[in-house]
């Protein structure tokens, strides 16, 4: 029924359309997010494009042309904007003036002020991801969203938009630096933090935020961008429904920003997308929780599964209705299609199970695409951005990584790729609805823009500006989602008042996206909570979904580094403490035996599971795997009888039957040894005269212990199993605790980091020269999480 009335409004969107129209509201919707701010934009002077009135559908087919007479257009009037603005200091049509040099001087001054220094007397950073506030100095140019800190950031809020919209010129614009600052309450207010902290989580949110305490109002007169250089002492101001990439673009040096091409880039598939690395927000160790932002969800009923979106951990997690964990795509953020263990997601959102094909549509907001996971193969492929895809085989690969790939000759230059850039384009994206057989809604948060992709060949089929004319698309399903809360409110218990209450909490766009029906439950996703919960229309009770079986979603990324960044740990995610050991032994096969003592007031979640482990060996050893695991001998053999003995056993052994597989639940690394208050794995190591390391990481899920029954208690105990230290990861946690009337269900992965240094001397001496003999030592290391 859902997608009959949509259907039908498609066809009435799909009418022609006078050509002139198209290009006029065009021009007034090129910007790449549309916004609802009560907030007049302060005149830019030159001339003014016409005016229009409403929403707007346009074609992609007339995308191109009509970006390229606008830009035209607004580098003129942005040159033109910025050369009187800066120096005269005009007012606004709309009656309202710009600030006056004094209080510029003012702001500039407190701005500069806070430039490498962390927290001071009226200032705090936060988000500061690597110490990337260290960087702003006296140069290079910065952009800035400021705002009041009592003004509500929410879904359907001016600022939301406001923000992607930052987003989107950080990424257009590398060289430029992007931060915000929130002003006006005191930094160390919890209610001030919490703000800023939630923003950072929900909208992604990769540069600083500036807390500041002082009142600008006078000076901003409400939220702004604001536009400045590090060597001049004027700023530009432009309000929030403004475009501020006019300032950009009409500043003396715009051309800074894009004319050095970047080096040692990741191109994502994207063309005007480039990172140098793939940045994700600081909040510390609170993305140790089991879901960090679950965005949200979409069901199989048929097949008895849940498919969450993990946002912020990059993944997708596919459940059954009873919470055991079946499978999970995406193995670490980025942009790169490949089986479920190999591919790598952005920000997942919304998503859309396709029953016929038995594919699941994700929409990867950070990327700007939309993905598609085959469970046949089990195989994660891009549906949009549809682009040339580079060859599967090892030999393509090998080109690729020589540089021997043929470029497009429309791609060789960078410059133009960043300055003509699609205003049509799919640009963070959020919900995925199907609206007709093959047709795919995607929208960006608040619905403000919305795109119509084909199913079959990923192309772009129309443009829907206007929340207007998108609500007509899908409003049906909205009031499906409104009926399931309806439900939850009337019918629910008197104690699940708390759950109702956060669930009319949630914008109303963001339902589409974060509640389902799934048999005789409503499942809905808490973000502020970290959880999944389900409401029983039955028994009228709300519960969280309690997750086992985790070892499948195996190590977390951010748990293990690359050999080149052994040196820094927890890569924008802290220091990860290192329990670092040195031991002497012979040579030979070395059997470790490493045994963590689990925290006080802690218990174990699910039992340590080998596929949660990740050893290595570097230097003079190697490690020994399950399959070579056989009981050796201190005999003394010689070298060359020990290869003869190896060509015997080749050429007159006999294959050894496969041992039989059984399909269950990864089994604990040391069955034997799995307690209440600690966990052990092994290690084996051959070890040659020399030095050697062994790195070990695991990962161990824990609960506050079920004794702990008081709520204030749980909340520290969960400071001291995450390490809490900076402002974010305390504010996280109140946040989180806040939402949880009882934080013993909540799941946190504790991560094990092992350093041991091994020392091997010469092998014994034989009775000759030519014999070597080996040892078989043993070895035990404690490691207490505390």
């Amino acid at each position: 029924m859902a997608q009959a009335s949509a259907a039908a409004a498609l066809r009435r969107l799909r009418r022609p359309r006078d050509p002139s129209a198209a290009f006029l509201s065009s021009l007034l919707h090129s910007c790449f997010l549309s916004s609802t701010s009560a907030y007049s934009p302060v005149a830019l002077h030159g001339p003014k494009p016409p005016a229009a009135a409403g929403s707007s559908i346009t074609s992609s087919a007339c995308s191109s042309s009509t970006c390229s007479r606008f830009d035209s257009y607004r580098r003129q009037s942005a040159a033109a904007a910025t050369t009187t603005r800066a120096l005269h200091h005009a007012p606004s049509s709309d009656g309202s003036s710009e600030s006056t040099p004094t209080s510029q001087s003012q702001l500039l001054h407190f701005i500069k002020s806070t430039f490498g220094t962390l927290e001071g007397k009226n200032h705090c950073w936060l988000n500061a991801v690597n110490g990337i506030w260290k960087t702003f100095n006296q140069e290079g140019i910065y952009l800035v969203l400021l705002y009041q800190s009592h003004e509500t950031l929410d879904g359907d809020s001016k600022h939301s938009a406001a923000f992607r919209k930052l987003k989107y010129l950080h990424q257009r614009y590398p060289h430029l630096n992007v931060f915000a600052m929130q002003y006006g309450s005191g930094i160390s207010s919890l209610a001030t933090q919490s703000q800023a902290v939630r923003t950072i989580m929900e909208e992604y949110i990769t540069f600083p935020i500036l807390l500041s305490d002082k009142d600008f109002t006078n000076m901003a007169n409400g939220a702004c961008y604001l536009l400045f250089e590090g060597s001049k002492d004027h700023i530009i101001f432009t309000k929030l429904d403004g475009d501020p990439e006019l300032m950009i673009r009409g500043m003396e040096g715009f051309s800074a920003l894009s004319a050095e091409p970047i080096e040692n880039v990741v191109e994502s598939g994207v063309p005007w997308q480039k990172e140098e690395v793939v940045k994700e927000p600081y909040v510390g160790s609170l993305r140790n929780l089991l879901l960090y932002h679950p965005g949200g969800l979409s069901i199989d009923e048929d097949g008895d599964r849940i498919f969450i979106s993990d946002s912020n951990h990059h993944r997708i997690i596919i459940s059954n209705g009873d919470g055991v964990i079946l499978d999970c795509i995406g193995s670490s953020p980025g942009f790169e299609d490949g089986e479920f263990e190999s591919a790598k997601l952005l920000h997942p959102a919304a998503s859309f199970y396709h029953a016929a094909e038995d594919c699941l549509y994700i929409v990867d907001s950070e990327n700007h695409a939309v993905r598609k996971a085959d469970f046949g193969r089990r195989f994660l492929e891009t549906v949009y951005p549809v682009f040339n895809k580079k060859g599967s085989g090892v030999w393509s690969w090998i080109i690729d990584k020589l540089g021997l790939t043929k470029e497009d000759a429309s791609k060789k230059d960078d410059t133009s790729n960043i300055q003509d850039f699609d205003a049509d384009s799919v640009v963070f994206p959020w919900h995925l609805l199907k609206i007709s057989e093959d047709d795919l809604l995607v929208a960006d948060r608040s619905f403000e823009t919305s795109w119509i992709l084909s199913m079959s060949t990923g192309e772009k089929k129309n443009i829907v500006r206007g929340r207007a004319e998108a609500m007509e698309l899908c409003q049906q399903m909205i009031d499906e989602r409104h009926a399931l809360l309806k439900d939850i409110h009337i019918n629910g218990s008197s104690g699940d008042k708390g759950h109702s209450n956060l669930l009319e909490k949630i914008p109303c766009n963001e339902l589409v996206s974060s509640i389902s029906r799934f048999r005789k439950c409503i499942v809905f996703c808490d973000t502020d909570g970290q959880r999944v919960q389900k409401h029983d229309l039955d028994t009228k009770e709300t519960s969280n979904i309690h997750f086992t079986n985790v070892g499948v979603l195996g190590l977390p990324y951010w748990f293990v580094c690359r050999l080149e960044k052994v040196s820094t740990w927890g890569h924008s995610a802290g220091q990860f403490q290192d329990h670092n050991r040195k031991v002497n032994v012979l040579p030979g096969r070395c059997n470790i035996k490493v045994s963590v003592d689990i925290p006080v007031d802690t218990e174990l979640a699910t039992p340590l599971v080998e596929s949660c482990i990740w050893r290595q060996v570097r230097g003079s050893g190697a490690g020994i795997s399950e399959s070579d695991a056989q009981d050796t001998t201190s005999e003394k053999v010689g070298i060359a009888q020990q290869w003869y003995d190896e060509i015997d056993n080749l050429a007159f052994s006999e294959a050894a039957e496969e041992p039989a597989v059984i399909k269950g639940d990864d089994k604990p690394a040391d069955e034997s040894h799995q307690d209440q208050k600690s966990v052990h794995f092994t290690c084996a190591v051959n070890v040659s005269p020399g030095s050697c390391e062994l790195v070990a990481s695991a990962a161990l899920y824990l609960r506050v212990d079920r004794t702990k029954a008081d709520h204030e208690d749980q909340k520290a105990v969960i400071k001291r199993i995450l390490q809490c230290q900076g402002h974010e990861e305390h504010v996280g946690v109140e946040l989180l605790t806040e939402n949880h009337r009882d934080a013993r269900d909540l799941v946190i992965m504790k991560p094990v980091h092992l350093r041991l240094r091994m020392e091997c001397a010469d092998h014994p001496a034989g009775t000759t020269n030519k014999e070597t003999i080996s040892t078989e030592s043993s070895l035990e290391i404690s490691i207490t999480l505390e």
